[in-house]
């Protein structure tokens, strides 16, 4: 997501808030909040799928999506 797009997101809030939003912008602003939700997941998953966890003698361990820890 590109800083362009989040000043974007923003700028149709603030828009939204003073005076309301066309049918066009108001389906701009969904597919731009959309896009930005599914670039925070992916970098969500991107730094969990690189975090281990320290056990107290001193093994590491790598964190697993709870469908994972539930099956070992």
């Amino acid at each position: 997501m590109t800083q362009e797009k989040i000043n974007r997101i923003n700028e149709l809030a603030r828009k939204q808030k003073a005076e309301g939003l066309t049918e066009a912008e108001r389906q701009e602003q969904a597919m731009l909040r959309r896009e930005y939700i599914e670039s925070f997941k992916q970098s969500l998953v991107a730094q969990l799928e690189n975090t281990y966890i320290v056990e107290p003698d001193g093994t590491k361990r790598k964190v697993k999506a709870k469908d994972e820890a539930t099956l070992n």
